[in-house]
């Protein structure tokens, strides 16, 4: 089941990089007490994702930031080299990059969709939501392979 505003951030652990390596992450390190920004993608590199929705949020991180919001995430079922190399490669210094390597958040937050058609596996759904010390407050999720309602203009509306 897809989870709804009102929910909280399921209890996952992912990956991000650090100094020695990928390093584990869980979502109580994200988003316990703090204002947080999460968007995830189907793919790191992938078109919309590389030309449009990263680089909205690369584009107005310090505007969200102003806002209050602690954190801005990037998910995306890759793992955490992959996330790091793309967020270096889109300057991406504001964002956390988060893999989800496994699918396992993503599995529990409910927005898998089946990429295997394109080579993908299984993917997440394209989205963006706020959430406050894990509690969705806006979610916004997309329909098939569309781009509308999870832009970083979308959640600046929203904050």
């Amino acid at each position: 089941m897809t989870v709804q505003v009102g929910d909280s951030i399921p209890e996952v652990t992912m990956k991000i990089m650090g100094d020695q390596g990928p390093q584990d992450i869980s979502t109580a390190d994200i988003f316990s007490g703090k204002k947080v920004v999460l968007f995830a993608v189907p793919g790191a590199f992938t078109p919309t994702c590389s030309a449009a929705h990263l680089p909205g949020f690369v584009a107005i991180a310090d505007k969200i930031k102003e806002k209050g919001v602690d954190a801005i995430v990037c998910v995306s079922v890759n793992d955490a080299f992959v996330m790091d190399a793309w967020g270096k490669g889109q300057n991406a210094e504001e964002i956390m990059m988060v893999g989800d390597g496994n699918g396992e958040f993503t599995k529990a937050m409910g927005v898998e969709m089946d990429g295997s058609g394109f080579g993908l596996g299984t993917r997440s759904i394209r989205y963006s939501l706020i959430a406050e010390d894990g509690k969705i407050t806006a979610l916004n999720l997309e329909k098939g392979g569309a781009f509308e309602v999870s832009s970083a203009e979308t959640i600046m509306e929203a904050l």
